[in-house]
This record gives structure tokens, sequence and C-alpha cells, in this order.
């Protein structure tokens, strides 16, 4: 079983903490910025595509209608 022998320096606590939230901030940043692009459209990597308006179903096991 991984036990520690020495305790951890707190410089050492300090830099690894602060590389921990420095993935957080960019994988952050890159979902804002996919989303940005997404709401107004100017995305060229990512296909979306367009709600159709004449369904209005909810849930999981919703039935289409025939018409």
């Amino acid at each position: 079983m991984g036990v520690p022998k020495k305790r951890t320096s707190i410089s050492k606590k300090r830099i690894r903490k602060n590389i921990w939230k420095r993935k957080g901030y960019w994988a952050a940043l890159k979902a804002f910025s996919l989303g940005k692009c997404l709401s107004t459209g100017n995305s060229k990597s990512f296909c979306v595509g367009q709600k159709n308006s004449t369904t209005n179903a909810k849930g999981f096991f919703v039935r289409q209608r025939n018409k």
C-alpha cells in the first residue's frame, strides 16, 4: 500500500496544487470558447444540427405524431 514516508514540503504542495488549478482553468477556458463559437455560429470545427421547431417533444419516451 502506498504510504508517504516523509512529509511533503509546503512549497512542493503549493506547486502541485497550482498545476492542478491551471489544468482546470484551461479546460474551462476552452469550454467557454467552444460555447461562445456555437452560440454565435462561427464554429469551423464543430457541427451542430438545427432544432426542428415543429416538434414539441419533451422527455425520453415521446412518440412522434403522424400527420
